[in-house]
């Protein structure tokens, strides 16, 4: 606990310190993936799920039938694909990509700007709806 705690507050001194630089990005990429949490960045929300892609996919299809979403519109390919509906009056989109082996890549944007939000409870869905299958 000691170590998570030290490197989150190495990391928010990195951030203050080097505020609008590029090298931000990159810093939080790696502490995104690596520590387990979210991404947000640029109004998408990112988060590496450690499942096979066709389970994560079939979990981001139950999260829209579960949030209601009207005009669906899947597109899925090998390894990768998109999701794009409307949620609320709001346009949603979840890109989900195959990363490596068991490690899929889901990137949710909720309306134009994004939401922070709203893509952290789309996430925490997909997460439930992981865990059901």
């Amino acid at each position: 606990m000691r170590k998570r705690r030290a490197w989150m507050l190495w990391f928010a001194a990195v951030v203050l310190l080097t505020s609008g630089c590029a090298a931000v990005v990159g810093v939080g990429a790696i502490a995104g993936t690596s520590a387990g949490t979210y991404l947000y960045i640029d109004g998408a929300m990112q988060n590496d799920y450690k499942y096979a892609y066709d389970p994560v996919w079939t979990a981001c299809e139950k999260t829209m039938a579960d949030m209601r979403a009207l005009n669906v519109q899947p597109f899925k390919e090998i390894g990768q694909g998109h999701i794009a509906a409307v949620i609320n009056d709001e346009k949603v989109r979840f890109d989900v990509r195959y990363k490596e082996k068991n490690v899929t890549t889901v990137i949710v944007r909720v309306g134009v700007f994004g939401n922070k939000t709203a893509s952290q409870l789309l996430h925490d869905k997909i997460s439930d709806n992981i865990s059901k299958n």
